[in-house]
């Protein structure tokens, strides 16, 4: 089995069978980080809502909360989200990733990580309305997490990465197609996480 547990943290894209990553290591400064930590953690309105998997409903294991500049919904696992309208620091954040990458983001997915019990099960974001081969920046601010990625059809590639905080990720090309990601739940005494996921909704 081959694990990656480690990316250049430059931007240098990195292939991976079906996909690319591209992972800047210290996108923002550890001060900016801090701040913008805070700042998401005291002035967001999260949510826990009810998710549905194979057939069984129960709590989200995590926080979240959706913005946009637009007025359309997210659906994923039997839940609907509609977007609040993007904040100037969102903005910010949002603007910051356009100067990495040349996709344009309507939307953005908060997600806040109490603890090591709270997770996010595998999953692809390939929901319909996101489009073929949808580009997904992922920013990461608290505590370092590891960020797992396994092949759909070749169970000998998997990817363990540690995800630092002020830390962005860029998954490109067909990796939503061909990969499944999640944030395993860790035994190990960890802080809360947040995490971004910009995206754009069609």
């Amino acid at each position: 089995m081959q694990v990656i547990t480690s990316l250049p943290g430059d931007g240098t894209p990195i292939d991976i069978k079906g996909g690319r990553l591209r992972y800047f290591e210290s996108f923002f400064q550890e001060s900016e980080a801090k701040e913008v930590f805070n700042s998401l953690l005291e002035q967001t309105p999260w949510k826990q809502d009810p998710i549905t998997v194979f057939g069984k409903t129960y709590q989200q294991p995590r926080l979240t909360a959706l913005y946009a500049t637009n007025t359309k919904p997210y659906s994923y696992s039997g839940i609907t989200m509609n977007p609040l309208p993007m904040t100037p620091l969102l903005e910010t954040l949002r603007d910051k990733i356009h100067q990495v990458s040349s996709s344009t983001f309507t939307t953005v997915l908060l997600n806040l990580y109490r603890d090591g019990k709270d997770s996010n099960g595998w999953h692809a974001d390939d929901e319909k309305e996101l489009g073929k081969n949808p580009v997904i920046a992922s920013l990461s601010f608290g505590a370092e997490r590891y960020f797992h990625l396994k092949h759909r059809k070749d169970k000998n590639l998997r990817l363990k990465i540690p995800l630092k905080s002020g830390s962005l990720l860029l998954m490109e090309e067909e990796t939503q197609t061909y990969w499944l990601h999640q944030i395993a739940k860790t035994a190990r005494p960890v802080g809360p996480r947040i995490n971004l996921t910009f995206r754009k909704i069609t």
